[in-house]
């Protein structure tokens, strides 16, 4: 809609409204979506009108859009929600919870696990939270304050909430001046004509007699123009329609970058794209012929101005413009074989929180960046699987910080990664957040990683970051929420340039350069396409992009070909490629699911493939051809809409998973790159690798460290796409770029060996953080441990059957709410003082095998201490059913991963029973062990479930048929004469195919076939039995405890020792004097991968962290100097720790 046809709502706004047309009025309020009438919306809300509530608020916004959409929907369902509870509605309050709540689970999954948990309160202000929760008048009063603050905030809501100030009346007094105009027109005018309809033009008939009357208003008439100076309008548009051109063309206005005329009409001219200086046409032959929308009627409106517009821009341009010829827009075909694709699965990457963005080192290949929904970083070595970085957020100075921001701290403290990527040299990686927020860190291959600048961009999130160098110099580029483009010194962060003129939250950019002329695209959630030159005279483009919605652009390698992939609110998605030179589009690749689940991303490799993550798989595309070239599901665990990055060369292209995690497919190129650093994973120090004498280095210092990274120019191979694979930050030296090109790439030795690995031994308390949790219950030995799924909170389960909770409060010293070892938890119960506690039996306490376990909503607790197995409420501690009573007593419980009202429960007398909670009902039956079972673990990727029991042995099951696949004793050592018995623990990694097995005798590896692949057996510094084993949430750590109070910290692929952490460094010196107290479980926290909480002998529970904040990691020793040792630890050589391989069968 054009802005006049925006101002004839106004008046018809108007018009209702002193017509007294109420609904007419607010109808089309909400379907225009101009006015946003607050007095109507608050009436609304008052009334408990819910539907027109959200029916009225839809033509404004939708739940998606942004932040405070989303808050603003979630306000008006809760209140709604707790009005049914209040009114004992369960029925509707249910059906609340699963139609209009259940859509914030994906965003804020632990509030929406506390709502639900509302249902099972008798009323739900015994919540602490809503304690305070009066009556629902007060209620909605309230909830409308809080509404009225993220309305006024919510950019969407900026120039709608005031209706414009104009006179009363002002539709009649228009059509009265209309009617007086065409009056002045008749051939007949009568004195006083009669107006009986509008649906014509007015005329004055001719008398009957002939005769003709006088004039009515003669100056009038003598001032009346020519209608021939008037524009012809259409029949269905009231008033002249703007020009834009969504397929028009794309060059002019790059002509004359910095103009010297200053006539309003050279900004606001029919714009386009790009083209290349030497083909730019003068910007006044758009104006003798301006294109129209495809929708739009054709309008010649050519006059004597536009003449004269046309003339002025001539005497401006120069002769050789007009002479220069156009070069061929076509491109060579491709020249490509389809194993090009990368499409082979070589690696699968835990990252342990869902990715959000991913960018690959420009100039080291194999370097990945990773940004996920918790506002961590990592930067991963994906040859070797070798994570060699990791940050978690934070704001490193919330004093400098706007308020706004810190406003919006204090309302939310979650935050996510928008967008990472690497600078055009890799010197450089930038993070777009979420909130407000642009961080930069300085990276180098020498291994260095540190903070740069925290900017402060943007009020609400920062949705797209990007480089350029503008003026020879980094620049940084963002847009956000606030409907802004802003480009800052990378350097110092000072602001350069700010573009303004989006009238929706800015969605993507898009910097790049013709020649001398650089330029930015940028893409808003309207639909609408920009593009900007680094001045402060506006948009040179104004179109829309297919879908008119999410849209992201990206040019080919080379630089010489335009795409953009987008998804409509429909779910529909287009990728297209443009004509630079008359801003159509070229080409629209065919092939996408209609309906899309999410915003489709897409990437391009060198000049040959697009590459787009639609229904659960990857799809490919010759850029010359717009049919699917290929596709691939990266053997499953895709999500709808994966995201998606290649590698520099195309050679390698990382996708992510449903699982939390990164596939990364190669071609054959991409696996040869990966096979040179694949032994190096866990086997060795990150300089032991030697690169192969039949791989040849390229002339232009692949190995070595980019001598000036502040440059815009990279220096590039002959043979880009054959470029040495990249090696570790550790292995990396300077590297003569004049050398032979025959001569091997040697690795300086001696500086090798001063880095070689170490194991850290950490003895003193001063090199770890320990907390022990406060206490006032009787205490008795910890048997079972576990954090919750949300991670705020840990459970543990005594000998004595007695249950406690943990939880972490917010305050001064943790406003984020997070389980550390800084903060001490409070020991929770109900306000009726009630405990958790199983029921037991006359059997000695120390005898009885317990088990726990927790429903994935933390929600309900299963456990049992040797009599029936209790399912626990968490939030009330109240017993919600019993069954199973003994004999058998149980001594295991596992959820079943697809279906939580199914649970695998093994049985003292050596069965597995497959039991259905809801009815009450054994399913199956399984025998295959002799002795207790001791272990249950479900893998969902292999379908089966693995038991281990007290007999040493392993079973795999099918979880189809439930029938038995396989059983395996564990491997005993060939030091070991006797068999092994005794409880056996087993834990699937997160890839589903690889299982830990854990014996006081031993940690194995298994794989999917229950074959082992590595072992570990207790000697050395760490000679005690081992007491219990788990797998960090990340999967890159092994935590295990011994029976003399020491931990062990273990590379999970190779089992290799990285860290030992000796008793007398977390306890006080009275009990370990004593000797009386070791762990008896170990729990690893869901998302803090090097977080653990130790169950005691004792009672005590102790939670473990490193002791370095800025690189919280088990073993990460800080760099040595001169050979210097840490002064923090002691060093062990661990040439004595490594892992066995299992022996010969």
């Amino acid at each position: 809609m054009s802005y006049l046809s925006r101002e004839l709502v106004f008046l018809i706004l108007q018009f209702l409204d002193e017509e007294k047309f109420k609904d007419a009025v607010h109808k089309l309020e909400q379907e225009s979506g101009y006015y946003f009438n607050m007095k109507h919306f608050e009436d609304l809300i008052q009334e408990g009108e819910w539907d027109e509530v959200e029916k009225y608020l839809s033509g404004f916004t939708k739940v998606e859009d942004n932040r405070y959409s989303m808050k603003i929907f979630f306000e008006i369902r809760k209140q709604k929600y707790l009005e049914a509870l209040d009114s004992q509605d369960r029925a509707r309050a249910v059906e609340l919870l699963v139609k209009d709540l259940k859509v914030f689970a994906s965003f804020n999954e632990d509030l929406y696990k506390e709502i639900t948990q509302l249902l099972t309160l008798e009323n739900f202000r015994q919540n602490e939270q809503l304690s305070k929760y009066g009556d629902t008048k007060s209620a909605r009063n309230i909830m409308l304050m809080e509404l009225k603050k993220l309305i006024e905030a919510n950019p969407i809501f900026h120039d709608k909430l005031a209706f414009p100030p104009f006179k009363t009346s002002r539709l009649r007094t228009l059509i009265n001046q209309s009617l007086n105009w065409q009056h002045q027109l008749c051939k007949n005018p009568r004195p006083n004509p009669d107006i009986k309809t509008l649906f014509t033009d007015h005329s004055c008939s001719i008398p009957a007699n002939g005769a003709r009357g006088p004039p009515a208003n003669g100056p009038l008439v003598g001032s009346i123009a020519k209608s021939g100076a008037f524009p012809q309008l259409s029949a269905h548009s009231p008033f002249q329609p703007v020009i834009s051109p969504p397929a028009s063309a794309i060059a002019g206005w790059m002509t004359n970058p910095n103009p010297s005329l200053s006539h309003a009409a050279v900004a606001q001219g029919p714009p386009g794209l790009i083209q290349p200086l030497s083909t730019v046409l003068p910007p006044a032959a758009f104006l003798k012929h301006p294109r129209m929308p495809g929708s739009a009627p054709a309008v010649d409106y050519q006059t004597a101005d536009s003449e004269h517009l046309a003339k002025r821009l001539r005497t401006g341009q120069s002769d050789e413009v007009s002479k220069m010829q156009f070069p061929s827009a076509s491109h060579p075909p491709n020249i490509y074989s389809q194993d090009d694709i990368p499409k082979t699965l070589v690696r699968s990457i835990n990252q342990g929180t869902n990715v959000q963005s991913l960018d690959f080192h420009p100039i080291q290949h194999t370097i990945l960046l990773v940004g996920t929904n918790v506002g961590d970083i990592a930067i991963w070595e994906v040859g070797s699987k070798e994570r060699l970085a990791h940050k978690t957020f934070k704001v490193w100075d919330i004093s400098s910080c706007s308020l706004p921001l810190q406003a919006a701290f204090m309302k939310d403290v979650t935050v996510s990664v928008n967008r990472c990527l690497w600078s055009p040299d890799g010197s450089i990686l930038g993070v777009a957040f979420s909130k407000h927020i642009v961080q930069t860190y300085v990276f180098s291959l020498n291994g260095e990683f540190r903070q740069q600048l925290e900017i402060d961009a943007h009020v609400g999130g920062v949705n797209d970051i990007a480089f350029s160098h503008p003026n020879k110099s980094l620049s940084i580029i963002t847009c956000g929420d606030d409907k802004i483009i802003k480009v800052w010194d990378a350097a110092n962060g000072h602001k350069q340039h700010t573009f303004e003129g989006h009238e929706a939250p800015v969605y993507s950019v898009c910097p790049h350069h013709k020649e001398s002329i650089q330029f930015i695209f940028s893409t808003a959630i309207d639909g609408k396409i920009k593009a900007w030159l680094y001045d402060c005279l506006g948009s040179r483009v104004d179109y829309d992009a297919p879908g008119k919605w999410c849209t992201a652009m990206s040019y080919s390698s080379d630089g010489t070909r335009l795409f953009s992939c987008g998804t409509s609110k429909d779910g529909d998605s287009h990728l297209v490629e443009w004509n630079e030179t008359e801003g159509t589009i070229k080409r629209t690749y065919s092939g996408f699911r209609k309906h899309s689940s999410g915003v489709v991303q897409f990437d391009t490799t060198r000049n040959r493939f697009l590459a787009a993550g639609d229904e659960f798989m990857i799809k490919f595309w010759d850029m010359d051809n717009s049919t699917i070239l290929t596709t691939t599901d990266a053997d499953g665990g895709l999500p709808a809409s994966p995201r998606l990055r290649f590698n520099r060369d195309g050679s390698l292209l990382a996708v992510t998973t449903t699982d939390n995690g990164i596939k990364i497919l190669a071609n054959a190129d991409g696996q040869r790159l990966v096979r040179m650093l694949e032994s190096r994973g866990f086997e060795g120090s990150r300089g032991s690798q030697q690169i192969s004498t039949n791989v040849k280095p390229p002339l232009m210092n692949a190995l070595g460290v980019v001598s000036n990274i502040s440059s815009a120019i990279i220096p590039a191979a002959e043979r880009p796409d054959r470029l040495l694979p990249a090696v570790s930050m550790g292995s990396l030296a300077v590297v003569d770029s004049n050398r032979n090109v025959d001569v091997k790439p040697r690795i300086l030795e001696d500086t090798e060996k001063s880095k070689g690995w170490k194991l850290v031994d950490i003895v003193d308390s001063a090199h770890l953080k320990a907390l022990r949790l406060p206490d006032t219950l009787t205490a008795s030995k910890v048997v079972r441990l576990l954090y919750t799924n949300s991670g705020l909170s840990i459970l543990a389960l005594g000998s004595n059957a007695i249950h406690k909770l943990w939880k972490w409060p917010r305050n001064e010293r943790n406003p984020s709410v997070k389980s550390n070892a800084s903060t001490t938890p409070q020991l929770w119960q109900p306000t009726n003082g009630a405990l958790m506690t199983n029921e037991t039996t006359d059997a000695n306490p120390e005898e009885v095998t317990a088990c726990i376990a927790l429903s994935k909503n933390d929600s309900y607790v299963m456990s049992a201490s040797g009599g029936k197995v209790s399912l626990f409420n968490m939030m009330t501690f109240k017993v919600m059913t019993t069954f199973m009573p003994p004999p058998p007593a149980a001594t295991f419980l596992a959820f079943h991963p697809q279906d939580n009202n199914f649970i695998a429960i093994g049985m003292d007398d050596s069965s597995i029973l497959i039991y259905n909670v809801r009815v009450d009902e054994v399913k199956t039956k399984l025998k295959g062990h002799q002795k207790r079972i001791t272990g249950l673990a479900f893998s969902q990727s292999l379908n089966v479930l693995v038991s281990s029991g007290a007999d040493a042995q392993l079973c795999m099951w099918s979880i189809d048929v439930w029938e038995k696949k396989k059983s395996r004793s564990i491997q005993v050592s060939a030091s070991r004469a006797t068999p092994l018995v005794g409880d056996t623990k087993v834990q699937f990694h997160n890839d589903q195919a690889h299982l830990l097995v854990v014996h006081e005798s031993q940690l194995a590896i298994y794989d999917s076939k229950l074959e082992c692949s590595r072992s570990w057996c207790p000697r050395d510094m760490l000679s005690a039995p081992i007491s219990h084993a788990i797998y960090s949430c990340d999967g890159l750590s092994v935590y295990a405890g011994f029976s003399d109070g020491a931990i062990g910290v273990f590379e999970a692929d190779s089992l290799r020792l990285r860290c030992r952490i000796a008793s007398s460094a977390y306890l006080p010196a009275s009990i370990q004097s004593a000797g009386s107290s070791h762990p008896v479980v170990i729990a690893a926290h869901p998302t803090e991968s090097n977080q653990i909480a130790l169950g005691m002998s004792d009672g005590a529970i102790y939670v473990l962290e490193p002791s370095n904040d800025a690189d919280p990691k088990w073993g990460s020793a800080p760099p040595q100097e001169n050979g210097s040792l840490p002064s923090s630890s002691n060093l062990v050589s661990s040439n004595n720790q490594t892992s066995e391989q299992p022996p010969q069968r």
